[in-house]
């Protein structure tokens, strides 16, 4: 099926843009990434480049038209492919599948249509009692969102789910560590309070572990039955127990089989683990365990220094447990812009954490209800509780009979979600393109678009933010500056400190810094990396300006509200440009 090559929208304004030059001709071989043609807004010139591989079919506008956007003005297909005249959208009367590809195609994706025959599924033939348009095999982030979009669009949908809906996200991971790191931040605040003139009765407090676990349990139990009331809801049909697929595309569920037209395997992720001595011991806590448990210790080991071992170490921090981080890479959180990591090292030290960085464990010896951890340094740590926390890895149970390509552990996907079997989908962590709750429901909503329409959407999670929820909060998106240097050389680097920040100094939050990272070229912004109050949401506001891929100018032609937290985040685009208002002028 051949691709539409779609003028692009360059910018909020642009209405059309001009086709400067044409680098490939019409049967010209051309690969994914390869510099199609250069265009003209009236702001940039930009070259764009091939989203898909194959032969140039037809150049439709040539070098010197003026194009309105979103307009086609080429496509890319196989050799000596007829390009069809008569393939649509996805059907009209689905408004949000419609707005979905049509944000695409203004953003200048090649988007392949639906075929005519490609139409609800409820217009087809009855099925079976047994027998569904999809099956989808996992209930969490990924499931759930394929499940419902599917039944959105009409098709007759069965999900399975061996314990509970909502994942390892609800249950046992994004919800439950935020619970306990509000009440972090509870802590932080009640330690300030006499400063800003709150005069508490006493200053005295205690935890109360089992009601700590209770209100966890209970905000985890109002969302998790939210998820499900959803799926009936939609009419989506439940089918509770472990889900084992078949080639054939059947799924059995103890005594159940079904079968599916298509099938979504959802399975998420497990915690992952290593292999040395001592690491069994009844001690040693997974991030899983760590969440019920209801007796503090005095000392925690944080085996791993990524986004859970550092949310749930600081947790335990805060309600007086001595906790000491060992994390084998040169820095907490390796994935983060090195300047933000180390701002967040030496805040979460302030708050009494001890941190060791690249060294690892080599021995866990259990005596007198104690652990000793032997590090490959030399050194010892003793603690009464462990946690393991160096990351999840994929959830095959129920999978092995599947022949699927496999690449390092994770099930293969393309970029329409599908596996190496045609009609078998695998969206989320099982996959681990990007191991993020939110990047799941996106995969899985698109993984059930394909499912019902073929191939018409990909994923595409370049700009999917990340956030790290301690306090400070710290988020990111995009490049870091060192991948940003080591990518485009020459780059444009803006910061601003929210210790200027009106709203963050009165509310004793002046600590940490926006920083932006912007090509030097056309001032495309290529990173954007927040530690400071509300990064987790702020960095929303920076994931949509990429998506939409606006430059720092135009970015800087809007207004933000005034005295805010998200002003900061305008200071730093500016002074990508040595604009910034409240920062010193640059050094030349």
């Amino acid at each position: 099926m051949a691709f539409e090559i779609i003028m692009p929208k360059l910018g909020v304004d642009m209405a059309e843009g001009e086709i400067i030059e044409w680098k490939k001709q019409e049967g010209d071989t051309v690969n994914e990434g390869d510099i199609l043609l250069e265009i003209m807004s009236d702001k940039t010139n930009m070259e764009l480049e091939a989203e898909d591989s194959g032969v140039l079919l037809k150049i439709v506008h040539p070098a010197g038209d003026a194009v309105p956007v979103t307009e086609v003005i080429g496509y890319i297909g196989a050799a000596g492919e007829e390009i069809a005249t008569n393939t649509q959208a996805p059907p009209a009367s689905d408004p949000e599948a419609a707005e979905a590809t049509a944000n695409l195609e203004a953003a200048g994706m090649q988007v392949p249509k639906a075929p005519e025959q490609a139409v609800s599924v409820a217009a087809e033939a009855s099925l079976a009692d047994d027998e569904y348009d999809l099956v989808v095999v996992g209930g969490g982030p990924a499931g759930y969102y394929a499940a419902i979009r599917a039944a959105q669009l009409g098709a007759k949908v069965a999900i399975v789910e061996k314990s509970e809906f909502g994942g390892t996200c609800l249950n046992v991971g994004c919800i439950p560590t935020k619970t306990y790191l509000k009440n972090a931040e509870i802590l932080d605040n009640l330690k300030i309070a006499a400063s800003r003139g709150i005069n508490l009765a006493s200053t005295n407090y205690s935890i109360d572990m089992d009601k700590t676990v209770e209100f966890k349990n209970s905000v985890v139990r109002t969302l998790t039955s939210g998820v499900r009331g959803l799926l009936r809801a939609n009419k989506v049909t439940i089918f509770h127990g472990l889900g084992t697929v078949n080639p054939d595309k059947t799924v059995v569920i103890g005594s159940d089989t079904i079968k599916g037209h298509k099938i979504i395997l959802a399975t998420g992720s497990k915690v992952s683990r290593i292999n040395i001595p001592g690491i069994d011991s009844k001690l040693v806590l997974t991030s899983d365990d760590i969440l019920d448990l209801r007796e503090m210790p005095k000392s925690l080991a944080v085996m791993g220094g990524g986004v859970v071992g550092i949310e749930l170490g600081l947790v335990w921090a805060s309600y007086g447990v001595e906790v000491t981080v060992i994390e084998m890479a040169d820095r907490i959180i390796p994935a983060m812009d090195k300047e933000v990591s180390a701002e967040l090292q030496k805040s979460l030290i302030k708050k009494g954490m001890k941190i060791k960085t690249s060294v690892g464990v080599e021995d866990i010896i259990e005596d007198n209800n104690q652990l000793t951890l032997k590090l490959n340094s030399g050194e010892e740590v003793i603690a009464e509780k462990a946690l393991l926390s160096i990351g999840r890895v994929p959830q095959m149970n129920g999978l092995e009979k599947l022949n699927l390509d496999m690449e390092g552990g994770r099930i293969k996907v393309n970029d329409y979600q599908e596996t190496s079997i045609s009609g078998i989908y695998a969206p989320g962590d099982v996959n681990g393109r990007r191991m993020l709750a939110h990047a799941a429901f996106r995969m899985g909503e698109i993984a059930a678009e394909n499912a019902l329409w073929g191939n018409t959407r990909k994923a595409h999670l370049d700009f999917t933010p990340a956030a790290v929820y301690t306090h400070p909060e710290v988020a990111m998106v995009g490049l870091t500056e060192e991948e940003a240097r080591a990518k485009y050389g020459n780059i444009l680097v803006g910061k601003s400190s929210f210790a200027g920040n009106g709203r963050a100094i009165a509310s004793n939050e002046a600590q940490g810094f926006v920083k932006v990272i912007a090509d030097s070229k056309y001032r495309e912004i290529l990173g954007v990396h927040i530690i400071g109050p509300a990064a987790a949401e702020l960095i929303n506001e920076a994931s949509t300006i990429m998506e939409n891929e606006l430059t720092v100018d135009e970015v800087l032609l809007s207004i933000h509200g005034h005295p805010t937290f998200s002003e900061n985040m305008y200071e730093a685009f500016a002074d990508t440009l040595g604009e910034a208002i409240h920062n010193p002028p640059k050094r030349k």
